[in-house]
């Protein structure tokens, strides 16, 4: 027993290394949207109304994309840990170039489909407006996020924390500054809130892509892009978007759903969306620290490394869970007054947020093993279990939908789904069908 405490204190002092500043990077990036919910919040309920639906959709966008971060950290992580530092960096330009490429699309999708889109939600003409120019504008700064997305991904793989944290705080600050300026001071309202959203993402955007051809030209790395690497993380990519559409599908549906409620509903929606949003965040920083450790480790041909990590970091999920329900129930009278004026909003919101702090210890668990697995490749078993979870959750949230149970009641359905999660999880997690070695990951999709 003794001389397991020196291990396992040097396990927990490389998880906190990556932990803690991944987190105030992961705190940072919805920091935007909760700046932005809290400036439109004081325009009126149908502003924020508006921006829930807006944000639900931009996000589904952006959210699809995010294997641009995931995937990249563990294949500059795996290659790292094999001993390849250019290799690692070719293949983390690569994913700026496909970051750049599907950003460009998307921007424009986004863009020309935003009235249709919005229509879809079945809001009020007046919320529909609120959103549609949120959305239109917003598109504009998708590809500089899919970018910052990439960027950060392949500093995490090369287990560097912090730069994205100094980046994605300035771009906070300087998000906070031009919004409250462009909505209250200029008089733009939810226009100005969208555009200063956009400034700070370009400005991060540039920064980072800087810091990342800075490296990989001091390593020989090439800048333009590769067939054999677009190649490899396209195909990476695509597991791990079905199991995200999975994710954006769940919060979609609960959207729908609020929306059916009433204006009132569906701003506390918001609301409440942003601060799982933020608290997802922070609980992801455990995420982080295994996407990156599980890389390294398979990359070195670790398996017992891997796994005695993932069960250290499972301990600090849960912990962090804990901790962030404490939080959330110690603030859940006094975060409504935050965001709304509106006495209606504020009594659907209270009890749905003691419901959200009851989710959080399930929460930290998912989000660490959906870490690990992502890290270890494992992107096919991810996206079969999404699409499990995902069927588990649509009768519940249809009830609550079909019986107008109230908000309270939606979020103890996304209860439901988080639990469907974390069952997928764990099973995968006690198999040995995820633990492949070596500088690629061929990990089979099914246990």
């Amino acid at each position: 027993m003794p001389p397991s405490r020196p291990r396992l204190r040097a396990e927990d002092v490389r998880i906190v290394r990556i932990a803690v500043p991944a987190f105030a990077a992961l705190v940072a990036e919805p920091l935007m949207l909760l700046a932005d919910t809290a400036i439109v919040g004081r325009l009126g309920t149908t502003p924020l109304a508006g921006l829930s639906v807006a944000s639900t959709v931009l996000l589904t966008f952006v959210g699809l994309c995010v294997f641009l971060a995931y995937g990249t950290t563990a294949a500059v992580g795996r290659a790292l840990g094999s001993g390849d530092r250019r290799a690692a960096l070719a293949l983390g330009v690569d994913g700026l170039w496909l970051a750049a490429s599907i950003g460009v699309v998307a921007a424009a999708v986004a863009a020309g489909a935003a009235r249709p889109v919005v229509g879809l939600f079945g809001t009020s003409d007046a919320v529909a407006d609120q959103a549609v120019t949120y959305l239109a504008i917003s598109a504009i700064g998708i590809p500089a996020m899919l970018v910052v997305l990439a960027a950060t991904g392949v500093l995490r793989g090369l287990q560097d924390l912090r730069t994205p944290l100094v980046v994605m705080i300035a771009a906070n600050v300087v998000n906070a500054v031009l919004s409250v300026t462009l909505v209250h001071v200029v008089g733009l309202g939810i226009a100005g809130a969208a555009i200063g959203t956009v400034l700070a993402q370009l400005a991060a955007a540039t920064w980072l892509v800087a810091v990342v051809v800075r490296v990989a030209r001091s390593h020989g790395a090439p800048l333009g892009p590769t067939r054999t690497g677009l190649a490899q993380a396209s195909r990476a990519g695509v597991a791990l978007v079905v199991r995200t559409l999975t994710l954006r599908a769940a919060l979609l549906l609960a959207t729908f759903a609020a929306a059916a409620q009433g204006d009132a509903s569906l701003a506390a929606q918001q609301v409440a969306v942003t601060v799982v949003s933020v608290v997802a965040y922070a609980l992801d920083s455990i995420a982080i620290a295994g996407q990156t450790l599980t890389g390294h480790a398979l990359g070195a041909s670790d398996p017992a490394g891997a796994r005695r990590l993932t069960r250290r970091m499972v301990g600090w999920g849960v912990a962090s869970g804990v901790v962030a329900a404490l939080v959330v129930v110690a603030l859940h009278r006094v975060l409504p007054g935050w965001f709304s004026g509106d006495d209606e909003v504020r009594a659907v919101l209270v009890p749905a947020l003691l419901v959200v702090a009851v989710i959080q210890p399930v929460s930290g668990v998912v989000f660490v093993l959906d870490g690990v697995l992502i890290g270890a490749g494992d992107g096919a078993y991810l996206a079969w279990a999404g699409v499990a979870t995902l069927v588990a959750y649509v009768p519940l949230v249809v009830a609550v939908w079909a019986t107008d149970a109230g908000l309270t009641w939606l979020w103890v359905a996304y209860g439901g789904f988080m639990l469907a999660r974390m069952a997928t999880l764990v099973l995968r997690e006690r198999s040995d069908r995820w633990l492949v070695t070596g500088a690629t990951a061929h990990v089979p999709p099914t246990s």
